[in-house]
């Protein structure tokens, strides 16, 4: 009940937000944090629960992103219907690298995945037909409401609001399934949840596909926010870096650890960004640098585990108090 009450309460500060902080600037930080939020919660699905860290999860992000401008630069139709063909080449992608990078794991791994980034990277920006450097733009006028190109940014901020519920009923949906057990089974130790007949491989590469699909539709939605996507904001390692560092921060493996990553990380990054202007580009690093040692460091688990952790010694402490 009190579960369900915390719920209720977040949902309506989340709906209640950028009508009560309704400056420009504002309900763009709000969409953004959604935005984030989605693809973060798509890594956490691998990253979080699998114990798969990929640093290089970007590559689902930019197909995404690229279908949905393709679809309109290359095609003249709304961005929308980009983003199905951004889906299916992004589960097709993770199945493709998934089958041999997941025989791998820790370090390993992360490297081959920042690997497969940088080629698909380096193929966007030498082929031609994807725009190569200067990248895809999308309709600079809206020409019907499914090219969801609005000059404000409230439409944009319900639209990822919906996205985001719709990405953590399908997590919550996972983490209670059999699909869920094994993956944490598998997270704590591959070795023994398959000699206990848990398919890990097969389990891994579903995960993988799950999370690429959800990464498409997230990075779908940022191109047409932006209206523009280039190999840097569709491809670029920074944006694997971010999505990881904001599911650590909160949570990883944890259902709204993402969504607290998001909440600190991205008002951070936009405040700095336009109290220091072009000198703060360095400082985003130092920022994510620092941010990475602090939570391996001190708290492994994330922000959230911790207010869980101490929620549940205060509970035992009173119940040991008790006549």
């Amino acid at each position: 009940m009190r579960r369900l009450v915390w719920l209720s309460v977040v949902a309506a500060v989340a709906i209640a937000y950028p009508l009560l902080l309704s400056s420009p600037f504002q309900q763009r930080l709000g969409a953004l944090v959604l935005l984030y939020a989605i693809a973060a919660s798509a890594w956490n699905i691998v990253g979080g629960y699998a114990g798969q860290v990929s640093v290089g999860h970007v590559v689902f992000f930019g197909c995404g992103a690229y279908a949905a401008m393709g679809a309109y630069a290359k095609f003249g139709l709304s961005p929308l219907f980009g983003i199905p063909g951004g889906i299916a080449l992004a589960v097709g992608l993770a199945a493709i690298i998934g089958v041999p990078t997941l025989r791998l794991s820790g370090h390993y791994f992360s490297m081959a995945t920042i690997a497969v980034a940088e080629t698909m990277r380096l193929i966007v920006t030498n082929t031609e037909w994807l725009g190569a450097a200067v990248g895809l733009s999308g309709p600079t006028v809206p020409r019907n409401i499914f090219d969801l190109s609005f000059l404000s940014s409230l439409p944009y901020y319900y639209l990822f609001l919906s996205v985001l519920a719709i990405t953590l009923l399908i997590t919550w949906w996972m983490t209670n399934s059999r699909m869920g057990f094994y993956l944490r089974a598998i997270k704590d130790s591959e070795r023994a949840a398959r000699s206990l007949g848990a398919p890990a491989s097969r389990t891994k590469l579903y995960a993988y596909m799950l999370s690429a699909a959800l990464t498409a539709v997230a990075g779908a939605l940022y191109a047409m926010m932006f209206g523009f996507v280039d190999p840097e904001s569709g491809f670029g390692i920074l944006i694997s870096v971010k999505i990881l560092i904001m599911a650590a921060l909160g949570g990883a493996g944890l259902l709204f650890g993402p969504l607290v990553g998001a909440a600190i990380l991205v008002p951070l990054e936009e405040i700095s960004n336009s109290w220091l202007g072009g000198k703060g580009a360095g400082l985003t690093f130092v920022a994510y640098g620092a941010i990475i040692v602090l939570i391996a460091r001190f708290q492994p688990g994330g922000l959230l585990s911790l207010v869980m952790r101490r929620k549940k010694a205060a509970a035992d402490t009173g119940a040991s108090h008790a006549p």
